[in-house]
């Protein structure tokens, strides 16, 4: 993963207004936790306009890419709510996610502004991040939510 590509994604999704939040290891990265990381990890609202926008964004870091278009709010709303986008070059990958089971959806996943390298990112707060790993089965996301747990004395 190019993580310019990344700054440069999240800096076309500032400027096209996407509504979205950061979660996932780049999700920790930006709080200080880091760790290797194949892909990004996004949640957006799935209505027509966001979804718009969103597509606009990616076109202004892979222009070019006809797959782009094939991305819509109708999926995201729809019974399986995630779409896994891979740049042509190979750069980024990026999990564009609606909800995760009756858990969560965008529109309950709290989250603060933080600046990262330069660039303004809506990330999850600790303690979401940490409720989104410590009860799955995935090891790597339990040592996640151990490390949040202690970087910032989150408790259950």
């Amino acid at each position: 993963m190019d993580f310019e590509k990344v700054l440069e994604f999240f800096r076309a999704f500032h400027d096209e207004g996407v509504e979205y939040v950061l979660v996932g290891a780049v999700g920790l990265t930006v709080h200080g936790i880091v760790r290797a990381t194949q892909d990004v990890d996004v949640f957006v609202r799935p209505v027509d306009e966001n979804v718009r926008r969103l597509r606009a964004a990616l076109r202004r870091v892979f222009p070019g890419d006809s797959s782009i278009d094939e991305i819509s709010a109708e999926d995201l709303a729809g019974e399986y709510p995630a779409i896994r986008y891979n740049s042509p070059d190979g750069s980024l990958t990026i999990d564009i996610i609606a909800r995760l089971g009756e858990a969560f959806a965008f529109e309950n996943v709290r989250s603060e502004m933080k600046t990262y390298e330069g660039v303004s990112i809506l990330v999850a707060t600790p303690k979401t991040l940490y409720d989104m790993k410590k009860g799955t089965l995935r090891l790597q996301d339990r040592a996640d939510a151990e490390s949040l747990k202690e970087e910032f004395d989150l408790g259950d």
